[in-house]
This record gives structure tokens, C-alpha cells and sequence, in this order.
């Protein structure tokens, strides 16, 4: 452990480095994630002639640009990446070295967070200036959103782990991917607030894991909690990015077994 946390910011740079070098890719990847965008149009035409639920106009351009800059400062790859090194063998080439495969991957994905920032963060916050009277104005949860913004890139980076690594018993793996990314858009916030959502589906929207990937940052940036309450749902979001962790260990050991018994 003491020699994979020496090697780690060396792994940062490597991976920063890519991200330079294969800009054009990143910036098409980094631009495709525009759902909001278009999720922001469509419900600023509903509430032209009128609030839908507590979201006013300007209160759906804050929310929708608030979930834009959360989803690409806690976006990840690593399912694919996993998935593709996978079928053609080069995990084998990370096995071998003295730095944990996952620790190198979450490092390659850490490391593009910058580089999506340098691009992005700009424009966004030109944006949500017009809208700051729709913005939080308590510190506390602005102070909470750091460790919020953390659990979740941790929160997102593990269960694709955990399905990246099911590409070891199943080759279609990244298709499970969809799949959970399908639930995901709907049940964390990303395509409708879950406030909107039927009192019943948001009663269980609102307990998922799904919630502490998107909504409970952007809940922050407007400030639509309450101190104790944000405390208490980052407790939550670190008690599901533990039990990720140990789902990830779990499953990585399982896979290996049947890796190496295949001759990987």
C-alpha cells in the first residue's frame, strides 16, 4: 500500500498526459454528454406559463446546468476500458505489474477530471452566474460538496468496476452497463428532478444508491437540504461507496480465480 500511494501521483501525470494527448477523442466524449442540456430545454418550454412544482424556469436552467457540471466532474470510462483489455487479453499486462489494476485505472480517470474542468467548468459557472439567485447561499453545504463531489466519482468509478469486472464470467458485461446506466439516468436526477418524480417512486428514489451519484450534489449546489440533512445523506453516500469498495474486493478476487484457472 505505502508503494502504490508513492507511485500514485506518477500515475496522475501518466494519465493526465493521455488525456492531453488523445484530446480530440476526450473533448467528443466530454461534448456528448449534453442530455442535460436538452432535458433543460424541453422543461423550460413546460414551465413557459408556469412553475412545474417548486422549478421555475430559471429554477430548471440552475438544476440542469448544477447536474451538467456534476456529471463531468464525476464521469468515468473504466467499464469499457476494462471490458475491451479484457477480451483481448492485455489485463494480463497489468497483472504483472506492482501497482493493483484498479488503483491504475482509477488514477487514469481521476487524472482527465482537470482536463474536463479546464474545458467545461468555465462556461458553466458564465452560465449559472445568470442564475444565482437560484443557487445556495449556505457555506456549510457548499463546504459539503467537495466530500459529496468525492463520493461520488468513487461511488461512479466502483460500480463500473464491479461491472467491468463481470466481463471475466460474461462477454457481454458492458451491455449490463447500459442497462444500470439506463436505471441511473432516470432514478439519480440526471433526466428529471426527483422531487418530480410520484410521491411512491421518489419514496424509493430517494433511499437507491442511485441518488448519492448525481442529485445529492446538485441538491447542494441549490440548496435544497438542510445542513443536518446534508450531513446525514453524506454519512448515506459514503456508507454505499464503502460497501461498493467491498463489493469491488469481493468480486475482483472471485474473477481472478477464474481468470488465471482459463489461463488469463
Amino acid at each position: 500500500m505505502r508503494h502504490a500511494l508513492k507511485a500514485f501521483p506518477q500515475l496522475l501525470r501518466t494519465g493526465f498526459a493521455e488525456a492531453v494527448a488523445y484530446r480530440a477523442e476526450f473533448l467528443i466524449w466530454m461534448f456528448s454528454t449534453n442530455m442535460p442540456l436538452v432535458m433543460l430545454a424541453l422543461w423550460a418550454a413546460v414551465a413557459r406559463s408556469g412553475p412545474v412544482g417548486s422549478y421555475t424556469q430559471k429554477g430548471f436552467a440552475a438544476y440542469y446546468l448544477a447536474a451538467l457540471l456534476v456529471r463531468l466532474l464525476t464521469g468515468s470510462w473504466v467499464v469499457w476500458e476494462m471490458t475491451m483489455e479484457i477480451r483481448q487479453g492485455t489485463l494480463a499486462l497489468r497483472l504483472l505489474r506492482p501497482i493493483h489494476p484498479l488503483l491504475a485505472y482509477s488514477a487514469e480517470n481521476l487524472a482527465a477530471v482537470p482536463m474536463r474542468g479546464i474545458v467545461a467548468i468555465p462556461l458553466i459557472v458564465i452560465f449559472l452566474w445568470n442564475v444565482r439567485d437560484q443557487l445556495g447561499g449556505d457555506p456549510i453545504l457548499w463546504t459539503i460538496l467537495a466530500p459529496a463531489l468525492l463520493g461520488s466519482w468513487l461511488l461512479t468509478f466502483l460500480v463500473m468496476s464491479i461491472i467491468g469486472t463481470l466481463g471475466l464470467w460474461f462477454e457481454s458485461a458492458s451491455s449490463l452497463f447500459e442497462a444500470w446506466l439506463g436505471i441511473s439516468a432516470i432514478l439519480s436526477g440526471y433526466l428529471i428532478p426527483l422531487d418530480l418524480f410520484p410521491a411512491a417512486v421518489r419514496e424509493v428514489a430517494l433511499v437507491l444508491p442511485f441518488r448519492f451519484l448525481l442529485s445529492f450534489p446538485v441538491e447542494l449546489v441549490l440548496g435544497r437540504v438542510d445542513r443536518w440533512h446534508a450531513l446525514a445523506l453524506l454519512v448515506a453516500q459514503w456508507g454505499y461507496v464503502a460497501a461498493a469498495l467491498l463489493a469491488t474486493r469481493l468480486v475482483w478476487r472471485s474473477g481472478l480465480r477464474r481468470y488465471a484457472a482459463y489461463g488469463g
